[in-house]
């Protein structure tokens, strides 16, 4: 049995087919709208075939169960999404009937089976073949996917509704399995990864992996700050990403280049880390790649000799970059704490230099160069965070530390250990100083300037120590807090 348009196409491809219309003994109306909003239909849904009172009722009006209800919502996510669409268009694609029936067959799984997604079709018509029926446990899963599919639809209909506002009064978030992992953060955890349900990209969109083993929950965290990091630069650069913080980055005139002097930031720390690259991967730089102990690799392209050299190890992940549109604008974040979550913007960043002031000193264009790359890197850090960087490389970073002045300490002894020259250094930091002696170590260090978001009440003391030391340094009225 089967409504409007289900029906003609089974009538279409020669299949006998008995329109609804001969169960309700009513015609649909209000242009498709009504059609199996009747007793008569959710009576045979509903119907428990192990109650007398129901079975009774069903034979006095002549109403037969049904077995088996397979709905497929209207694509009102497909419709709503497409550009210049009317508000008119995208409600006649909000399904009532369908879920409707979904919902009571789900209720009633003990008798009647719900099938939501033709991804089901195939299992579904496997176990009626072989058995002539469903099994209770395959009844009580589809129960369970149909409510969540039901609930997932109305969700991205209450997000559309909810589009003029920036935080509604009820957010519902609605996520969808892409990939069963290898394990969570620890082996002992089993861990899938979900997209945003009606998101326009994700993480794993547009991306193929073409060597390596399983992604981890590990694996895909580093990931995820690699590539928002990666995003922000336009020069060829490389962003090397150790337990979510950037180990080493930088920018050149090649991707060899950046590469190289990405690792030698921080080689230490690079073993095992996550590298994406915005430019394509020839078989030199896929011979030093190989050298290295890489997790995942990321990168929009790789030669057929690259690719050779890459695959030598068994285990590196390798990624391909199918998308080309960057940015993260008008995503919100979720962080989840006991019972419920934080939500926020995503941290959009503005135009370097818009806005900013230089409160001491002055500036040469390499300078403010290595501020604004700097800055960007720093974004990426978590609190309490300071980049060093020279010559669009990062030569120290202190990340997650509880004192700003700690943050600097461990940023200047990493440029050190590695034989890094921080004369002429520039130094990022997330938040601002409230004291002079964060900065006065990298002063004495030899960095000659920094940019901070200013806003401290000692900030003419920090100015003061900054200008006697004959470095410039630049506020941004924005801070940066990654936790």
């Amino acid at each position: 049995m089967a409504s409007g348009n289900t029906a003609a196409a089974l009538e279409a491809i020669g299949l006998p087919v008995e329109h609804v219309e001969t169960l309700t003994n009513s015609p649909e109306m209000l242009g498709g709208r009504v059609k199996t909003l009747h007793p008569r239909v959710h009576a045979g849904i509903l119907a428990r075939r192990d109650s007398p009172d129901d079975v009774a009722t069903l034979e006095e009006h002549g109403i037969e169960p049904f077995d088996l209800v397979c709905v497929n919502l209207y694509p009102f996510e497909e419709v709503a999404g497409r550009r210049g669409v009317t508000e008119a268009d995208a409600v006649e694609m909000i399904d009532i009937g369908g879920p409707s029936m979904l919902r009571g067959a789900a209720k009633n799984f003990a008798h009647c089976a719900p099938i939501c997604r033709p991804a089901q079709y195939h299992d579904v018509l496997e176990e009626l073949r072989a058995n002539g029926g469903l099994s209770l446990d395959t009844r009580r899963r589809l129960a369970a996917d149909a409510f969540a599919h039901s609930a997932a639809y109305e969700a991205a209909i209450s997000t559309w509704f909810n589009a003029r506002e920036h935080f509604p009064n009820s957010l519902v978030v609605s996520l969808e399995k892409v990939l069963d992992l290898a394990y969570g953060e620890n082996p002992h955890q089993h861990a899938a990864y979900y997209a945003e349900r009606g998101a326009r990209r994700h993480l794993l969109s547009r991306v193929e992996q073409l060597h390596g083993k399983e992604l981890s929950f590990n694996n895909l965290n580093d990931f995820s700050a690699a590539r928002s990091l990666a995003r922000e630069l336009v020069l060829p650069a490389c962003v090397i990403v150790k337990h979510a913080n950037p180990c080493g980055v930088a920018a050149g005139g090649n991707v060899e280049e950046a590469y190289d002097k990405a690792l030698a930031s921080d080689p230490t720390s690079a073993y095992g880390g996550v590298v994406v690259l915005n430019r394509e991967v020839e078989a030199p730089l896929a011979e030093k790649l190989a050298e290295q102990f890489v997790e995942v690799l990321f990168a929009p392209g790789y030669t057929e000799d690259a690719l050779n050299a890459l695959r030598r190890k068994k285990n590196v992940r390798i990624l391909l970059d199918g998308e080309r549109r960057a940015g993260e604008a008008g995503e919100r974040s979720y962080k989840r704490v006991i019972g419920g979550m934080l939500v926020q913007d995503s941290d959009a960043e503005i135009d370097e230099r818009d806005g900013w002031q230089v409160v001491t000193g002055e500036l040469a264009e390499p300078q403010w160069g290595d501020l604004a790359f700097a800055w960007r890197v720093c974004k990426h850090v978590a609190s309490n965070a300071i980049v060093l960087a020279k010559n669009l490389q990062t030569i120290g970073i202190g990340a997650g530390q509880m004192s700003r002045v700690d943050a600097v300490r461990i940023a200047v002894e990493k440029a050190a250990e590695f034989g890094h020259d921080a004369a002429g250094s520039s130094l990022a930091s997330d938040a601002f100083f409230p004291f002079p002696d964060g900065p006065q170590i990298a002063l004495e260090a030899g960095t000659t300037a920094i940019v901070q978001p200013g806003g401290s009440r000692r900030d003419e003391d920090v100015i003061a120590a900054v200008g006697a030391a004959g470095a410039a340094m630049v506020f941004t009225g924005r801070r940066h807090f990654r936790h």
